[in-house]
């Protein structure tokens, strides 16, 4: 590993969001391997052994009128990851109760510590998305139920769901990177009580669970609800994020399709994270 060498790309994106999270999409399924948000953009690496000088022709947010995407790009001998990270990856507390760190950061006095190793900046908790689905689960009573962690990233809200007494969760995930580093972050946090899958939604036919949480986006949570609400058991809830605020009437009108009710929501910096009940 050693000899590996990288091709990095340093991005500086504009507006942030949702451009950043288009971008490391599609630059995830191209080959690239590990993300560093920054405040700017993203810092993207890929093994120059899968590069090619047109990779980026494949990825078509850099041809967006939407966005103003500009990036540079150099060659690296190797990396530690640990300095990368510690360099832009700074632990963060939702509400003083519950923090998300690296290993190379400090134990906070919180009362749920969940520690990831963030190669990917899927679920590292600083998006608007991720922390106010923490704030939901934090309200939430999970002793006993049965959870699933649909689009899991990282793992970071599966990890929660069994710190929070939860009996069994499902953690599922369509891209292999998330899949394999949320199976290495369950280990990490000694979760007994997660099973983690690659797949997505089709996996779910016979499947029921108390609570389904799905962070994901707008258009994959229109195509998906229905599966969710026939997964939720009776009076189960559902905890859904990944969208705008002024999405919210087409989520909402699509839930009430499926018998699913609003019971709360939280917004931040123009992201929403609802719950609704069956």
């Amino acid at each position: 590993m050693s000899n590996t060498k990288y091709i990095g790309y340093y991005f500086k994106v504009s507006p942030i969001q949702p451009a950043t999270e288009i971008l490391i999409a599609e630059l995830g399924y191209i080959g690239f391997e590990s993300f560093v948000e920054t405040e700017n953009g993203v810092n993207a690496f890929i093994q120059k052994d899968e590069w090619n000088e047109d990779i980026l022709e494949e990825v078509y947010v850099l041809s967006s009128g939407e966005f103003d995407i500009q990036y540079t790009v150099e060659e690296i001998e190797q990396i530690n990851w640990n300095i990368e990270w510690e360099k832009n990856f700074n632990p963060i507390i939702v509400d003083d109760v519950c923090s998300v760190r690296a290993p190379f950061h400090e134990k906070p006095n919180t009362e749920y510590d969940i520690v990831i190793e963030p190669k990917m900046s899927f679920g590292t908790g600083h998006h608007e998305t991720t922390h106010m689905m923490i704030q939901h689960l934090l309200k939430e009573d999970l002793k006993d139920k049965t959870v699933l962690d649909m689009g899991c990233g990282t793992g970071i809200l599966a990890i929660l769901a069994e710190m929070r007494g939860a009996a069994s969760i499902d953690a599922i995930d369509i891209d292999n990177w998330c899949y394999l580093n949320t199976v290495e972050n369950i280990e990490r946090n000694d979760c007994t009580k997660i099973t983690a899958y690659e797949g997505d939604v089709s996996l779910l036919k016979e499947r029921k669970y108390n609570v389904v949480i799905a962070n994901i986006n707008r258009n994959i949570l229109l195509d998906d609800i229905q599966a969710y609400a026939k997964s939720l058991k009776p009076n189960g809830i559902l905890f859904v994020s990944g969208f705008y605020k002024e999405d919210l009437s087409m989520i909402t009108e699509e839930c009430k399709k499926n018998d699913l009710k609003i019971r709360e929501h939280i917004s931040r910096n123009n992201w929403i994270a609802v719950s609704y009940a069956l």
